[in-house]
C-alpha cells in the first residue's frame, strides 16, 4: 500500500511540473472601514441587514443559516481568528494557548489552555464540559436523535477530556485532523449540547459568551437586538448595541436611501435587481435583467452618506460537468469542455461590471490569496478542445460538432435571475461555440435548482457557487467518488458531478490527515491535479461582494474570509 501511495505522488509530481506555481495577481481580499479603537465613540446603535432573523442560533441545526453564522460571530466563542488570507490565529479572549502533537506524532493531541476569565453570561466558566458536550453532539458516535449534518472533523475525534483542570482541554484524534482550528468555533454551553432535545430545539436564548448578548429576538417583527454583554471580560464593546434588521435584499436600497440603515450586504440586491417592467406573467429577458443590475449598481455606488466596499467573498463560481449524463459521460469530451472554457472571459463578463478586477480560479481547493494556491489547470494536458473532440469521435459539421448523425448540445443550468450568471452563461456559450459545442442556458429558480436538478442528475451543466472554506479540509464532500449505498445506487454526498476516483479519495483524505503545512499543500496540488484530469467542474472566479456602510461607522465592510471583531465596530469620532 505504501508503495503504491507513494508511486501515485510520483506520477502527479510530474504532471504538476508544468502548472504555474506563479499565483498570479490576487483578487481584493477584504475591504473595510478600518478605524483604531481609540478613534470610535463609546455608545450608539448600528442596525446590521440580515435576510431575515434566523430561527436558530445554532449553526449545526438544518434550519442554520449565514444569518445564524454572523449572529454567532458576536454572542458565541470563536477559538481562532481568521484574516483575509484565511490564516488562523488563537483569539486570546478564549484561549491561553493551543497546541497540537508535532506532525508524525501519532496519535495527535490537541491541548487547549481556555482564558480564565471566560464566562457564559449565566456566569458559568467556560470549561472542558462545554467542549465534551459538543463533541457527544456532532462526533461520529453522536445519538443519531440529534438533528445535525456531523459537520467535518468531529468525527476524527477518539475523545475529549479535562486536562490538569476544568479550564484544560484535551482533544485525542483517532486520525490526524489538519482543520483542527476550525472545530469548537462556535463553542456552546454544555446544557445546549447536552440532550437531543436540548440540542434540536431552536437556540435563541441559550447563554452567550462574546462581546454581546441577546437583549430581544422576534423573529415575527423581523427584529434581534444585541447589547453589550455585561460579562464579558476583553475589550469592551464600542457600539452600546446592535441591531439585526430582516430586510431582504431587494428593499435595501431603498431602506439605506431611506437612512435606516447602516451596514448591508448588497451582493444580491444587485445581481438580482427586479427590472422594473417585469410581471409574473413570464420571466424577463436577459436585456431586461442585466439593464436592472446596471441601474441598481449605479444606485447603491450613488447612496449620500454611504460607501460601497467591494471584495471577493469567501464563495466561487464554477462550472459543474455531469458525469453520468450523454456526451459527458465520455471523459474525453468532458475534457474537451472544460479546455473550451474561457476562465478569463467568464471571470471578466461577471465581475467588471461589479467595479472589481477578475481574476480566474485555478484551483478547485484554495481561492487565490490562500497559502498554497496556484493554477493547477495545466494538470488537465495539452490537448486542444478540437483535438479532443475528434478522438471522441465529435467531428465538426455546421454550428456544432457532431456523432453519428447528432449535435454536441448541452444544457446549462443557471440561477433565475441572476445577471452575474447571465453574464457568465452568455461568455460560456461564446466560448463553446468557438469549439463546436453548443449551450442551452436555462434559467431555474433558486428552490428548484439542487432538489430537482443537482440532487437528481436531471441536468448537462450547472453554474453555481460553492462557499470557501478557511482550509480544504473536509473537500470530499465534493469531490469524493460517490459509493454504492444499501439499496445499490451510489450516494453522490455533495458531489453533483458524480464523478471521482479513488486517486482523488486518497490524496484528500492524506491532505485531511498532514499536519505538516508544506507537505499537506503538495498533496492538495496533486488532488487538484487530479480533479482537473476528471474534468469534474471548472472553477471560474470568486464571487464579488458588495457592503454598503455608512460613512460614519468604523471596522465594517467587506470582510472576505476575516473574521470581524464586533467590539470594535461603532461610530466614528469627531
Amino acid at each position: 500500500m505504501r508503495a503504491r501511495q507513494l508511486l501515485a505522488v510520483a506520477v502527479l509530481t510530474v504532471l504538476l511540473a508544468g502548472c504555474s506555481e506563479d499565483p498570479g495577481p490576487e483578487p481584493r481580499a477584504s475591504d473595510v472601514a478600518t478605524v483604531a479603537r481609540d478613534q470610535v465613540k463609546d455608545g450608539g446603535t448600528l442596525r446590521w441587514a440580515v435576510e431575515a432573523v434566523p430561527a436558530t442560533l445554532n449553526v449545526f441545526q438544518p434550519e442554520a443559516t449565514a444569518d445564524s453564522e454572523l449572529l454567532t460571530e458576536a454572542l458565541l466563542p470563536h477559538l481562532f481568528r481568521w484574516d483575509d488570507h484565511a490564516r488562523p490565529t488563537a483569539d486570546p479572549d478564549y484561549l491561553a494557548a493551543a497546541e497540537s502533537t508535532p506532525a508524525g506524532q501519532r496519535p495527535q493531541t490537541v491541548t487547549y489552555r481556555l482564558n480564565p476569565k471566560a464566562v457564559w453570561t449565566d456566569g458559568t466558566p467556560i470549561t472542558a464540559a462545554d467542549f465534551i458536550a459538543q463533541w457527544h453532539a456532532l462526533g461520529e458516535a453522536a445519538d443519531p436523535a440529534y438533528r445535525t449534518d456531523r459537520p467535518a472533523g468531529y468525527a476524527a475525534i477518539a475523545a475529549v477530556t479535562q486536562g490538569a483542570d476544568a479550564r484544560e482541554v484535551k482533544v485525542a484524534f483517532k486520525q490526524s485532523y489538519a482543520g483542527w482550528r476550525t472545530l469548537f468555533s462556535p463553542l456552546y454551553p454544555a446544557a445546549a449540547s447536552a440532550t437531543p432535545a436540548a440540542f434540536n430545539q431552536p437556540l435563541t436564548n441559550a447563554p452567550s459568551a462574546g462581546p454581546f448578548t441577546v437583549k430581544t429576538y422576534d423573529r415575527a417583527g423581523g427584529k434581534a437586538t444585541v447589547v453589550r454583554n455585561p460579562r464579558w471580560w476583553g475589550d469592551p464593546a464600542k457600539a452600546e448595541a446592535i441591531d439585526f434588521l430582516a430586510t431582504p435584499a431587494a428593499k435595501r436600497l431603498d431602506a439605506l436611501d431611506q437612512g435606516t440603515l447602516d451596514i448591508a450586504a448588497l451582493t444580491d440586491a444587485v445581481d438580482h435587481a427586479t427590472p422594473a417592467a417585469q410581471t409574473n406573467a413570464a420571466p424577463p429577458d436577459a436585456a431586461a435583467v442585466a439593464e436592472a443590475s446596471a441601474q441598481a449598481l449605479r444606485r447603491a455606488e450613488a447612496l449620500p452618506g454611504l460607501k460601497l466596499h467591494r471584495a471577493v467573498a469567501p464563495a466561487f463560481a464554477q462550472l459543474t460537468l455531469n458525469g453520468t449524463r450523454g456526451p459527458l459521460a465520455d471523459p474525453a469530451v468532458r475534457r474537451a469542455v472544460a479546455r473550451a472554457v474561457d476562465r478569463q472571459r467568464v471571470a471578466e463578463a461577471a465581475v467588471n461590471p461589479l467595479g472589481l478586477t477578475p481574476v480566474p480560479l485555478g484551483h478547485h481547493l484554495l481561492m487565490a490569496g490562500q497559502d498554497g494556491y496556484q493554477d493547477n489547470s495545466s494538470a488537465a494536458g495539452g490537448a486542444s478542445a478540437a483535438e479532443l473532440l475528434d478522438q471522441a469521435g465529435w467531428h465538426p459539421g455546421g454550428a456544432a460538432r457532431t456523432k453519428d448523425g447528432k449535435e454536441l448540445a448541452l444544457g446549462l443550468l443557471i440561477p433565475e435571475g441572476s445577471a452575474g450568471a447571465r453574464r457568465a452563461a452568455d461568455a460560456l456559450t461564446a466560448g463553446l461555440a468557438e469549439a463546436g459545442i453548443t449551450l442551452r442556458p436555462q434559467a431555474v429558480p433558486a428552490e428548484s435548482f439542487l432538489t430537482d436538478h443537482l440532487a437528481t442528475g436531471e441536468y448537462d451543466l450547472a453554474l453555481f457557487s460553492w462557499p470557501a472554506g478557511q482550509d480544504a479540509t473536509g473537500a470530499a464532500a465534493r469531490y469524493g467518488k460517490p459509493r454504492p449505498g444499501p439499496d445499490g445506487l451510489p450516494v453522490i454526498g455533495r458531489n453533483y458531478a458524480r464523478t471521482g476516483s479513488e486517486e482523488i479519495d486518497q490524496l484528500l483524505a492524506q491532505a485531511d490527515a498532514e499536519l505538516d503545512p508544506a507537505a499537506r499543500r503538495a498533496l492538495l496540488q496533486e488532488a487538484d491535479a487530479r480533479i482537473w484530469q476528471v474534468a469534474h467542474s471548472v472553477p471560474l472566479y470568486q464571487r464579488p461582494d458588495l457592503v454598503a456602510v455608512r460613512t460614519e461607522v468604523a471596522n465594517a465592510g467587506a470582510f472576505g474570509f476575516a473574521t470581524p471583531r464586533f467590539q470594535d465596530l461603532g461610530l466614528r469620532r469627531g
